[in-house]
């Protein structure tokens, strides 16, 4: 494949349960995490996480719909949800899942709109604005900038059927 953007039906379907599988993870992680955050300081960040995991399910709802409309089954499996005692921990934890979530929710967009499915595409745009939105309440948070995730640090890869594309 060419690029990142070279992707077919199946293909996108395919990183679209993996994306599915990355929104079954935020659900699960922003329910907890809620939860077990402790500390007056933590109390608001707490209470907008719960409404995080709300907005979670409708990603994973709209992503599913997705996937069923290209002919695939929607997964059913989370990607593995990190904890930990400490609230910086899980906050840095959220914050890089969401990094990761905006990473790949742009590529889904550009990937989307070269195979004509625009109307896929706005879907997936309006996910990212509210992933965003998390990612800046998070950044917050946590006292530190919103991270550039528009290559990563070093770049990344792509994997695509057979070949590796390396984004700078």
């Amino acid at each position: 494949m060419a690029d990142g953007n070279d992707v077919s039906r199946e293909h996108l379907a395919e990183l679209l349960n993996e994306d599915l599988a990355r929104e079954y993870q935020a659900i699960i992680g922003y329910v907890v995490y809620s939860q077990v955050l402790s500390g007056a300081q933590y109390m608001d960040i707490a209470a907008q996480l719960e409404i995080h995991a709300k907005q979670e399910l409708d990603h994973a709802l709209i992503i599913s719909r997705q996937i069923d409309y290209l002919g695939k089954m929607p997964a059913v499996t989370p990607k593995m949800v990190r904890t930990s005692k400490d609230a910086k921990e899980i906050l840095r934890f959220d914050l890089e899942n969401e990094n990761d979530t905006i990473r790949n929710y742009r590529d889904r967009v550009r990937q989307c709109e070269a195979l004509g499915e625009f109307a896929m595409a706005e879907q997936i745009r309006q996910i990212l604005v509210q992933e965003q939105d998390h990612q800046i309440d998070l950044a917050t948070a946590l006292g530190v900038e919103v991270p550039d995730v528009s290559s990563g640090p070093q770049g990344r890869t792509l994997a695509s059927a057979g070949s590796a594309v390396r984004i700078a």
